[in-house]
């Protein structure tokens, strides 16, 4: 079996509190793997530390204790490695509004000096592969939601990442969108063979999307974890669901305050 794409080893995250009193711990001890081309749901409550894990795989800030590794390297101590290599889609769309769509999937690549042909080739590409084939030139402003959002998938994907990101990206949509844009994402990471973490606060949502749900409580640490491989039936599925409602009943601790 290959190395992990991203692996967490007995890693907590202690955040100062806003009154200066102490600590407060985000993250608790925190270890699992994720292997490459797998999707991994991530659910719990508000203040679960779901974005803290985010951002520490993303390598925007540094664990207190333990070890991250993301495709073998530390995301945080050497953060110039992962330029390319990790493609993040938003809870809101991200766009500039001064950019058309196609200038706003471009921007990755211009970041990564990627040729400018070759970059708005890959970006119409990307725009096709979405659907906004004649959309190109339109301004955020003249998208719906759906339409936006699509355009920032598009944008992640066309960074040719190894891992996607994803922190609650059709939570603003109305579920029938919603529905559709988890489809295609699905379809497009399969294809792609990328792997993905998807952030979510909703059962069904992460039921849909993951190969794997992890269920965390607070501070962030894994209370519940199923693979939903072979889960098709009404039954089972509706087993599943009403193992995660309980499990997520069961959080209510709070971060802890270290003196």
């Amino acid at each position: 079996m290959s190395d992990p794409v991203i692996r967490f080893d007995n890693v907590s995250k202690l955040f100062q509190r806003p009154d200066g009193r102490g600590h407060f711990t985000a993250v608790d001890k925190l270890s699992f793997e994720i292997a490459k081309g797998e999707i991994v749901a991530v659910l719990g409550k508000t203040g679960c530390g779901k974005s803290t894990m985010f951002n520490l795989v993303a390598g925007l800030i540094e664990p207190t204790s333990g070890q991250t590794r993301v495709v073998g390297h530390d995301p945080f101590a050497e953060f110039d490695f992962f330029r390319g290599k990790i493609g993040i889609v938003f809870q809101g769309d991200r766009l500039m509004p001064w950019r058309s769509a196609l200038e706003n999937v471009l921007l990755g690549l211009q970041i990564l000096d990627t040729d400018p042909q070759q970059s708005r080739d890959t970006a119409r590409q990307w725009l096709k592969r979405l659907g906004l084939s004649g959309h190109e030139n339109d301004y955020p402003h003249a998208l719906s939601g759906g339409m936006r959002q699509r355009v920032s998938i598009a944008r992640a994907f066309a960074v040719n990442p190894e891992i996607l990101l994803c922190d609650e990206p059709f939570s603003s949509l109305d579920e029938m969108t919603a529905r559709d844009l988890r489809a295609e994402f699905v379809r497009l990471v399969r294809q792609n063979n990328k792997t993905a973490v998807f952030i979510t606060h909703q059962i069904d949502e992460a039921m849909e999307i993951g190969d794997r749900i992890m269920v965390f409580h607070r501070p962030a640490r894994i209370a519940y974890e199923t693979r939903m491989q072979g889960v098709q039936s009404s039954e089972a599925r509706r087993k599943v669901q009403d193992e995660i409602m309980r499990v997520l009943s069961l959080d209510e601790t709070r971060p802890s305050v270290i003196a």
